[in-house]
């Protein structure tokens, strides 16, 4: 006899029928937001596209439904490939963490730890960038001695 020929045993779970969920509002949560660690082994660019495959998989999803997403997904991306290319060429430790989350209103873009403040535009062009898409950008300091790095990119419904 084979577990495949067997009765159900007296411990097994009966089965549920699906329920449909009813409509949450957006909040931050686990559908809303990811994190990322990137190790010492990679490279900038390897970071860069690392990280932005993983966002380029999840924050479609995070906007489902929301008016103009394209256009969100891609300033999001711009925002995220700069500062992590910044933070990985400053980076205080041996990973780049970076977490994109989204709570209705904007785009959360976070990813640290620098060894020191942000560069100025004038040191980092890229940052040119992050400012002109960005709502808000800014710093505070990290768990593991760093910086995190931070930028809101606003949706507008």
């Amino acid at each position: 006899m084979t577990i495949s020929d067997a009765e159900s045993y007296p411990w097994a779970l009966p089965r549920i029928a699906a329920v449909e969920p009813a409509a949450a509002p957006r909040s931050l949560g686990a559908e809303s937001s990811l994190g990322f660690t990137i190790g010492p082994e990679a490279s900038p660019v390897e970071a860069m596209e690392q990280a932005c495959a993983m966002v380029a998989l999840s924050l479609p999803r995070f906007l489902e439904g929301v008016p103009g997403a394209g256009d969100v997904c891609a300033a999001v991306q711009a925002v995220l490939t700069e500062l992590v290319d910044v933070t990985a060429r400053h980076k205080a430790g041996l990973d780049l963490v970076g977490r994109v989350a989204f709570d209705g209103a904007h785009v959360m873009v976070s990813v640290g730890d620098m060894d020191g403040p942000l560069p100025a535009p004038e040191v980092e062009p890229g940052l040119y960038l992050v400012h002109r898409v960005a709502s808000e950008v800014g710093q505070y300091a990290g768990d593991m001695g760093g910086r995190i790095t931070w930028a809101a990119v606003e949706v507008r419904a």
